[in-house]
């Protein structure tokens, strides 16, 4: 038997072991005993941190939309440029579905979110902070001369967020090359208009 280790586990341990059982078997296959064995406890032990598989997913909902909160910061300072910043920014959350069984796993977590209201408030949370971002990193290539002036940012960005959410779809379809790869042609695809002569950009290598 698997002894329990309440106070060595950290809850981010946990929860990250919650998101990689979900790419694995999605949120339905998900137990409480499938993730505490990943971290070497037993499923008591998240009944009593968590309460239930429900309040394990909540839980895991909540830590990402505080780790999306904090990506545009840290992506900011590791990259020189701000379209640098900005393919990472829309890169780093889908990395991890590098197969499109994964990414699907994924999206069964998302259609929770969509039809759940606690669950929803958290995803929208993602979306809208994910948006502002997107804006400020684009004003800031514009202020810096990465994009060509005139440049309608807010039109823009709604673009970048929605190639951001369908090229994931699109890749699991037809299965050509890599998610990553694929984000950074599409976001390539929707700046290339915008980039301005006197910069060299080359999102696909960023």
């Amino acid at each position: 038997m698997v002894v329990g280790r309440p106070r060595g586990v950290e809850d981010a341990v946990i929860l990250r072991a919650a998101a990689d059982v979900i790419g694995r078997v999605g949120p339905v296959g998900l137990t409480l005993a499938v993730v505490a064995r990943e971290v070497g406890l037993v499923p008591g032990t998240l009944v009593q941190r968590f309460g239930s598989k429900r309040g394990l997913l909540l839980a895991l909902a909540e830590q990402s939309a505080k780790d999306a909160d904090a990506l545009p910061g840290r992506v900011r300072e590791e990259h020189e440029s701000a379209l640098g910043a900005l393919a990472a920014l829309i890169v780093e959350p889908m990395a991890s579905m590098a197969t499109p069984e994964t990414f699907a796993n994924h999206l069964a977590f998302l259609c929770i979110d969509l039809t759940d209201p606690q669950f929803r408030q958290h995803a929208l949370a993602i979306h809208q902070g994910q948006g502002r971002a997107i804006e400020e990193l684009l004003t800031e290539a514009l202020l810096t001369g990465e994009l060509r002036a005139g440049t309608d940012i807010a039109a823009l960005a709604r673009s970048v967020q929605a190639i951001t959410s369908g090229t994931g779809l699109i890749w699991a379809l037809d299965r050509q090359g890599t998610l990553v790869q694929r984000l950074r042609q599409e976001l390539a695809n929707v700046l290339s208009p915008h980039y301005s002569p006197r910069h060299d950009h080359d999102l696909e290598e960023s």
